[in-house]
């Protein structure tokens, strides 16, 4: 076994390179965070730190146990915070002491579950577009921090200490495999997790939530415990108090947004309202000298909040009383995300614009003679007769009313600004402000009118279900139905449309010649004359209609993105699918098929909604990595790695696996045959050398060179013929394009199979890899299997190596690519035999490098006295297929290390 998996990969590693040696498909299109609010940290810690109690996680689960019978105490984890007090290990540089961390995770959950206690672990799942900017600055920062430690490890060979420690690439991906082998219920977000956590925590009546966040003293939820201060073996921790911190401050729970706002968080930059912040402490009467500045800025806030902000609560609205400016929209975005469901904030309260009334005053009281009841009047200024008035609920002004002939009810009137004279009024429900009203003839019912700016005449309204805006209405002569007008942009007149039942969405309509029934129109980008439409309902869109002469019948049409050219669609008898008629004979059929590219790129990344609610699922339970993301939004991320800027030699990991990411998106997103040439380009945010992620690199996908073709999704995802697996393993060979090594790869035993695959494709990809790499990756993997994890703990390295950092890290990254891989492809493979503490140790692998590179033979790489079932030997009685005949033309082939 261990003779074919070197030979495999040298054999490989021996094959032409393309283009410059690097790959052409690499070519580009286009210290401790801080988390929460801002100073916040800080701030308990020297200011107020009687909000922080010490408390016992078992008492407190006895507790609740005595509390809630019959429900089991349940801690929800921010994982994410939670990476850099798991891993202990004291060598974090060479890649990760994956064994020893995965001994770390299980005494952490044996602590927790020995006392009862239920863990749910929730991790990351993407970056929500208003955090991009705080996501960019972290890692432009971790940059400058890698930096530093390969300036160190080039002066010092060895490791820096523990104030520059930088967790492995990698940690949190294969954390989550890690918990859920432990039997942990382990969970990733669909948006910021510290959002999903607190929801959980305050819905499930958790008795904590466990993370090193502040924003947890913000959010009004469960209780919030810090990780940092966790003693495992007492299981004692710290407590801090939201309720002690506001009492502290003088401002109530409801107050915590609008002050982590003012003060900056993940989405308020913190040099937003520097100068505001300022202005509140030149005006703080009680300034602490032994505070420091950070600690009396946030007691300068919040006094501005309790004694100044406070008084015009629900007077008047947010933009009134602090300087928002630009950034309105932000702010209350800022505030809102906190609001967990069910929750509201009393700063959102914007009172009601002043209704259009007469100018009247109260003059006198009139009996109503149907109610026997007294009612004001007031004096109408033009016909100086007395006018019943009612007093609004929401503004507590008076309004005048008439009397409705029919019901013999008052109604509130308002005053044209033309006529100058009184209209009757109806209550919009959801502005709860008057509106004008029109009497519909036939119903006698009100109906909502609003004033057509050209005509200056009243225009019936409705309300848009979904908008909840006011659309003009006209009304059918024959029918009296109303129809929704909107404005034709050539002709400024009003236009019927229809609502689609399907999707909601209101159409221009016109009639038809021969029905005389409305048809939905859209306007033609060209000649800007509408078009009537045609709506499907598994697409919940309309497709423009072409009318033909003969026939008076519609006929579907799409747009060719090219041409610009409408073309009839006919439907496919036989699939039940619509496939355009080609008018055009040089113009290919799936060429037609295009849509515009907004709404091609809609549709194509949603895909199916079945295969959307898969990788949805896979996604939430953390059984998969970034296959939801592409498929969705089109747009992943990808962390800092241990990668010396400074050293050429390598390139970046980002680059090395992108021609696989670019076969992945082909797969997820193309829709089976060729497509990688209809499927749209995805956003790629990797940190790199060189790069300033101002913006994403923009990544097309690449043709996949699969036997049979390229698999569609339902076939790799929903088939379970038998004969389906080999599919999926054709798939996943086919991402890293190594179909040509099937049968070598599938002789080789597991748990070396996958990491072979890996080590082949790194060895086509980098030129700059030798022999005594693929020697080290090697011996490292094999000896591993035989090793327990305290001989692993006691491994001491002569020195360390920059060049064998890096590596580490690349193959590590390797690893997480295999995830993606085999997530996307259905799971050929078993998702433990990638799983670093099965196939990966950095101090081992470091160990067998510097072997390696002081000349040490194959039987001492590989320990051959201790592994008597395994041996490597590289002699020249071994033919490598299609390369040379014996090791030293390898050698010679490949760069000297130097």
């Amino acid at each position: 076994m261990t003779r074919g998996l070197l030979r495999l990969c040298r054999r490989e590693a021996l094959k032409p390179k393309p283009g410059n040696g690097s790959g052409e498909n690499l070519e580009i299109l286009s210290r401790r965070p801080v988390m929460g609010v801002r100073g916040l940290q800080g701030f308990v810690g020297s200011t107020c730190p009687h909000i922080c109690t010490v408390v016992n996680f078992k008492e407190l689960a006895e507790h609740h146990r005595s509390k809630h019978p019959g429900c089991t105490p349940t801690i929800v984890v921010d994982a994410m915070c939670c990476l850099r007090y798991w891993y202990t290990p004291e060598s974090w540089i060479c890649g990760g002491q994956w064994r020893e961390y995965f001994s770390a995770l299980r005494d952490f959950v044996k602590s927790f579950t020995a006392v009862g206690i239920r863990l749910i672990f929730f991790f990351d799942g993407m970056v929500e577009q208003d955090k991009r900017d705080e996501w960019v600055k972290r890692r432009l920062k971790n940059n400058r921090e890698i930096s530093r430690i390969f300036h160190y490890i080039k002066s010092h060979k060895e490791q820096p200490g523990r104030n520059m420690f930088f967790i492995p690439s990698g940690l949190a991906i294969f954390t989550r495999f890690a918990l859920k082998s432990l039997g942990q219920e382990t969970l990733c977000s669909l948006q910021e997790a510290d959002y999903e956590v607190a929801s959980y925590g305050l819905q499930n009546n958790c008795l904590g939530i466990l993370g090193e966040d502040t924003d947890y003293l913000i959010y009004d939820t469960c209780p919030y415990f810090s990780i940092s201060e966790l003693c495992l073996d007492s299981l004692d921790t710290v407590m801090l108090c939201r309720e002690k911190l506001c009492e502290s401050l003088d401002i109530s729970l409801a107050d915590l947004p609008l002050l982590a706002c003012l003060l900056g968080n993940d989405i308020i930059p913190e040099g937003m309202f520097e100068s505001f912040r300022y202005k509140c402490l030149s005006s703080y009467t009680s300034v602490k000298e032994n505070f420091d500045k950070k600690g009396n800025i946030i007691l300068a806030v919040a006094d501005h909040i309790s004694k100044v902000l406070r008084l015009h609560q629900g007077e008047k609205k947010l933009e009134e009383m602090l300087p928002l400016g630009p950034n309105k929209a932000l702010f209350y975005k800022g505030v809102a995300s906190y609001l967990l469901p069910g929750q509201k904030s009393p700063w959102f309260f914007q009172k009601p614009k002043g209704l259009i009334t007469l100018d009247k005053e109260v003059g006198s009281m009139s009996s109503d003679p149907e109610s026997k009841q007294e009612v004001p009047m007031c004096t109408d200024p033009e016909s100086k007769q007395g006018v019943p008035m009612c007093t609004d609920p929401e503004s507590k002004q008076g309004v005048p009313l008439c009397i409705d002939p029919d019901s013999k009810q008052g109604i509130p009137m308002c005053t044209d600004p033309e006529s100058k004279q009184g209209v009757p009024m109806c209550t919009d429900p959801e502005s709860k402000q008057g509106v004008p009203k029109w009497t519909n003839p036939e119903s006698k019912q009100g109906v909502p009118v609003c004033t057509d700016p050209e005509s200056k005449q009243g225009v019936p309204v409705s309300t848009d279900p979904d908008s909840k805006q006011a659309v003009p209405m006209c009304i059918d002569p024959g029918s009296k139905e109303g129809f929704l007008l909107c404005t034709h942009p050539e002709s400024k007149q009003g236009v019927p449309v229809c609502t689609h039942p399907e999707f909601k969405q209101g159409d221009p309509v016109c009639t038809h010649p021969e029905s005389m029934q409305g048809d939905p129109v859209c306007t033609h980008p060209e000649s800007k004359q509408g078009v009537p439409m045609y709506a499907y309902s598994e697409y919940r869109q309309g497709v423009p209609m072409r009318t033909y002469s003969e026939s008076k019948q519609g006929v579907p049409m799409c747009t060719h993105t090219e041409f610009k050219q409408k073309s009839p669609l006919r439907a496919d008898s036989e699939f039940k699918l619509e496939t355009p008629i080609c008018t055009n004979p040089g113009i290919k059929q799936e060429d037609l098929v295009n849509m515009e590219p907004e709404i091609k790129q809609q549709v194509t990344m949603v895909s199916d909604p079945e295969i959307l609610k898969i990788a949805r699922a896979h996604h939430v339970q953390a059984e998969s990595y970034l296959v939801y993301n592409i498929m969705s939004s089109g747009e992943i991320e990808c962390s800092n790695t241990l990668e010396d800027a400074l050293d050429q030699a390598l390139p970046s990991q980002a680059f090395v696996y992108r021609p696989v990411r670019q076969r992945v998106y082909s797969l997820l997103l193309g829709g089976g045959e060729d497509g990688a040439s209809t499927c749209p380009t995805v956003k790629e945010w990797f940190v790199y050398s060189g790069n300033p992620l101002r913006h994403p690199d923009l990544v097309r996908p690449l043709q996949m060179n699969i036997p049979g073709g390229t698999p569609n999704l339902k076939l790799l995802w929903l088939n379970q013929d038998a004969g389906i697996q080999a599919r999926r393993l054709d798939a996943l060979l086919g991402c890293f394009d190594l179909s040509s090594s099937r049968e070598e790869l599938q002789a080789v035993e597991n748990p070396f199979k996958a990491l072979c695959c890996l080590l082949t494709y790194l060895f086509v990809q980098v030129d700059t890899l030798c022999l005594e790499d693929l020697h080290a990756f090697i011996a490292q993997a094999l000896c591993l299997q035989g090793k327990p994890t305290v001989q692993l703990v006691d491994l001491q390295l002569d020195y360390i190596d920059a060049r064998a950092v890096q590596l580490g890290s690349l193959l590590v990254r390797g690893l997480t690519t295999l995830v993606l891989v085999n997530s996307a492809c259905g799971f050929p493979w078993r998702m433990s035999d990638f799983m670093p503490w099965n196939v990966f140790d950095g101090k081992l692998f470091h160990q067998k490098y510097l072997q390696s590179e002081k000349g040490c033979t194959v039987e001492a790489l590989v320990e051959q006295n201790e592994i008597d079932s395994m041996s490597l030997t590289i002699g020249e009685d071994t033919p490598l297929p299609g390369g040379p005949t014996d090791a030293h033309q390898l050698e010679e082939d490949r760069p000297a290390r130097g």
